[in-house]
């Protein structure tokens, strides 16, 4: 029980608990925006050229509602509102993650001069590029 507080006071403490709370709250927020930014902008225009349908609206109905007896439907229309959320979303992370990995790989390219390579990276740089000039001497040694 003591290695695992351990464990957890370094898992809070290196900061992986406070980016991950900073990433979930970003998260949050984004998708309130790409909710309305469907909702509001994108599926008005599309409703006007589907001769004034509204997607949310759009439902396959099992049983009709009669007396006490509530509707029973299936609401492809707001399944379709949510789909189109989730792909803006994975579009833009997809994006994001590929503008940040194409910064990363210029850092961690130490040809680049562009860029100032950090200091460990360029280090496993040069014990790579040794590493690979002795595995030739001894492959040649042994031929």
């Amino acid at each position: 029980m003591k290695n695992f507080i351990q464990e957890f006071k370094n898992f809070a403490i290196k900061g992986n608990m406070i980016d991950m709370a900073i990433g979930i709250i970003i998260g949050t927020a984004f998708n309130k925006v790409v909710s309305t930014l469907v909702k509001k902008v994108v599926m008005p225009p599309l409703s006007l050229l589907t001769e004034d349908v509204h997607f949310s609206d759009r439902k396959y109905v099992l049983r009709e509602a009669y007396a006490e007896v509530d509707e029973v439907a299936i609401g492809y229309g707001e399944l379709l509102e949510v789909l189109l959320d989730f792909a803006i979303i994975a579009f833009t992370i997809f994006t994001v993650i590929k503008f940040i990995n194409r910064f990363r790989s210029k850092a961690e390219d130490p040809d680049d001069t562009a860029e100032v390579t950090p200091k460990n990276i360029e280090l496993l740089a040069n014990l790579e590029k040794l590493l690979k000039e002795q595995n030739e001497i001894l492959r040649n040694g042994q031929k």
